[in-house]
């Protein structure tokens, strides 16, 4: 890197349709529970992330299919089939290219200013590892890991209040591109973060967020890829004590997405609010999972992704998983899904899960939520004077305009809305087209 509406159903979905929905408080057959030997996670100060050990050395392993073992050492991620569990979502042939070992590598084309006090750095590949929230659990971020050309290390000061949003915008120029990043957000600092993927590459990365005590965090990526783009790789977050994080994770071009998204904390007392939105057209695959790892009492989660799907063989996937653990008593934490499927020929999957090691908790809860558009909210707006071409977009836009407000870099927010605006009107040109043949008939 160099410095250089009518008021709907909130979701607006068909009342309808289809929902897994269960608030919990305890275990019960309807949950994934695990309840392996664990024991108490080491804290860690974020702040002093040049010093302090190798975080995932201090996680006990969990023994759960939904999420393998971290690893450094590639031969532990052998090249999958297709058929397990982590992977039977992802069209395989894809993702060739990030599965495999390349001869040669490159990075993103990196640009971005930031005030004085921030530092943007090259690290060795060792303080890379040391300094990571974990080792990679899946062969595209351990690939990333191994093949990166460069190890950055972005470094937010301690007690550091920055007003505005820092921007980093990554560009492909094609080819095979890994990149290895590392946020370090000291104690008590304040600042938005935003990292803008664009162009075209076949790209992977290991991302590492490690956020100090009292710290307060806004987090937003951009997927914004060309249209042949392929993008995989694994962000990993650690929440200090007493820390607010706000993730926001945006992806609306590329051929196929495909991240994987962990959060676990460093101590009690640590807030995450983590939001997603996608729109998928035809042909596109993106695939977002979400592993919250309670490991310390007193913490909370609230996970909100949202998508809409378009066109023949556009695919969604969601998987959210929170594992409560035995020593994360008092927590709090709900997770959703809701997809609105606009055409014929979409399909999106999506498979909220809650593993509960502990009952003494404050809540947890889960819903999933797949339809299309209300045909009683379309004739309502319609009856009203709106064309059908615009009640669909007031609909739509109330489905999105809740993650997009939550934001709070307007810059950022603005881009968004008119990517919502570019991807409806590719909805609604053929139903234009007919209804002006259907005049002239």
């Amino acid at each position: 890197m160099t410095n250089t509406s009518t008021d709907l159903r909130p979701d607006g979905l068909d009342p309808n349709t289809s929902v897994d929905q269960k608030p919990v408080g305890v275990p019960d057959d309807g949950l994934a529970v695990t309840t392996p030997e664990g024991a108490q996670t080491q804290a860690v100060n974020p702040a002093g992330a040049a010093a302090q050990p190798n975080v995932a050395d201090a996680i006990e392993t969990i023994a759960s299919h939904l999420h393998p073992t971290p690893s450094w050492d590639l031969a532990d991620h052998p090249v999958p089939t297709g058929r397990e569990e982590i992977w039977r979502f992802t069209p395989m042939k894809e993702f060739g290219g990030l599965l495999a070992e390349q001869e040669q590598t490159t990075s993103l084309d990196w640009s971005g200013t930031f005030p004085e006090g921030v530092t943007v750095t090259g690290i060795s590949a060792e303080q890379a590892q040391d300094m990571a929230v974990e080792a990679p659990v899946d062969r595209v971020s351990a690939l990333a890991a191994k093949q990166a050309t460069h190890n950055t290390r972005i470094d937010i000061p301690a007690d550091a209040v920055i007003d505005e949003p820092i921007v980093f915008v990554g560009k492909g120029e094609g080819g095979e591109a890994r990149d290895r990043v590392l946020v370090t957000v000291g104690n008590f600092a304040k600042v938005t973060i935003v990292l803008r993927y664009e162009g075209a590459a076949s790209y992977s990365e290991k991302t590492d967020l490690v956020v100090g005590d009292g710290a307060e965090v806004n987090f937003v990526t951009v997927q914004d890829w060309d249209d042949e783009a392929v993008h995989g790789g694994q962000r990993s977050v650690m929440v200090g004590r007493d820390a607010r994080v706000k993730m926001v994770t945006c992806s609306l071009g590329g051929k196929a997405i495909r991240l994987q998204e962990d959060v676990r904390y460093a101590g009690p007392g640590g807030e995450l609010e983590q939001y997603g939105l996608y729109f998928v057209d035809g042909g596109q695959h993106i695939q977002h999972r979400i592993f919250v790892d309670h490991n310390a009492p007193h913490t909370k989660s609230n996970v909100d992704y949202r998508g809409a799907l378009q066109g023949e063989g556009a695919h969604s996937v969601w998987i959210g998983d929170v594992l409560i653990r035995k020593v994360a008593e008092a927590i709090e934490t709900y997770e959703s899904n809701k997809n609105l499927v606009l055409t014929d020929g979409c399909r999106a999957d999506s498979v909220p899960n809650l593993e509960i090691e502990t009952g003494e908790i404050a809540g947890a809860g889960h819903s999933s939520t797949t339809g299309r558009f209300d045909d009683n909210h379309l004739f309502y707006l319609m009856s009203r004077g709106i064309s059908e071409a615009e009640a669909r977009r007031l609909v739509v836009h109330g489905f999105f305009v809740d993650i997009v407000r939550r934001i709070g870099v307007p810059v950022v927010e603005e881009r968004l809305m008119a990517a919502v605006e570019k991807e409806l009107a590719i909805v609604d040109a053929p139903q234009a087209q007919t209804q002006t043949q259907a005049a002239g008939a």
